[in-house]
């Protein structure tokens, strides 16, 4: 009996504890810092971000088409390997002296 009202009365202090801690934190998370500072630095992130955007998008377009031009040459200098034999083979000694 005895350990059934200690029980009783700590989960009822617990269950007090938690409801205070939790309008406290209520409490300070509604609170807003600098509210006209804040949303001054978002229009700026927000301004800066949408001048980003178009920068990154031709970067990526010059970018392919470094990617293309070395894929081209980089075909034509196999092509023109494969069409190159090696040196014409003279007749006779191939001794070194």
């Amino acid at each position: 009996m005895i350990a059934m009202m200690v029980f009783i009365a700590g989960m009822t202090a617990m269950g007090c504890t938690t409801g205070i801690i939790v309008s406290i934190i209520r409490k300070w998370g509604t609170r807003q810092v600098a509210a006209p500072d804040l949303i001054r630095r978002l229009d700026d992130i927000s301004e800066r971000l949408s001048r980003l955007e178009p920068a990154i998008d031709s970067m990526s377009v010059e970018v392919e088409r470094i990617s293309e031009a070395q894929r081209f040459t980089a075909k034509i200098l196999a092509h023109r390997a494969a069409q190159v034999e090696g040196p014409p083979k003279i007749s006779g000694s191939t001794t070194p002296h």
